[in-house]
């Protein structure tokens, strides 16, 4: 296998943790990255940090903001008594995308898992069962793999009894 300098296995390294890059491509962005001027790796590495620094989860509905109330929670044209409840920030956004859901979302933070230790406890069920005064309706709009619809029918189950 061809050795790489240094700085440059630890880039490769550090991109093929990101989920869905492997070594290949890994490869490829890191000579991408560095093919870019100073002043554009510079960006990309400010872009980077300004995220991780200024984003945070919304304490309502669980969705990345940098403000908190995220914007939805703070939107006083949104149906309140109608609860979308997704997987991740990416599914609100791919709703919004969409331009037909008018409620509030609550981010569940993931789904079920019980082979990788992820159970009811880590992820934001509380917190959607706390906000249900007043809202008439749940849409469960979890991913169709195995772990979304396990945690679609626990979620219909434990709210079923509650109208």
């Amino acid at each position: 296998m061809q050795q790489y300098p240094k700085p440059l296995s630890r880039l490769i390294n550090e991109l093929s943790k990101l989920p869905g890059i492997g070594s290949k491509t890994a490869q490829r962005l890191a000579f991408y990255i560095l093919s870019l001027d100073e002043r554009e790796a510079g960006q990309l590495a400010e872009a980077i940090t300004t995220a991780k620094r200024e984003l945070r989860y919304c304490s309502v509905c669980g969705n990345l903001t940098d403000r908190d109330p995220c914007a939805i929670c703070g939107d006083p044209s949104r149906k309140t008594d109608t609860i979308c409840v997704v997987e991740s920030p990416r599914d609100v956004m791919a709703m919004e995308r969409g331009r037909v859901f008018r409620g509030k979302y609550h981010v569940l933070g993931g789904t079920l898992s019980p082979m990788d230790g992820i159970g009811p406890d880590q992820l934001r069920i509380k917190e959607l069962l706390a906000r249900l005064n007043g809202v008439k309706e749940v849409v469960i709009a979890t991913n169709p793999d195995v772990e979304g619809e396990a945690t679609a029918v626990y979620l219909w189950r434990l709210l079923s009894p509650m109208g």
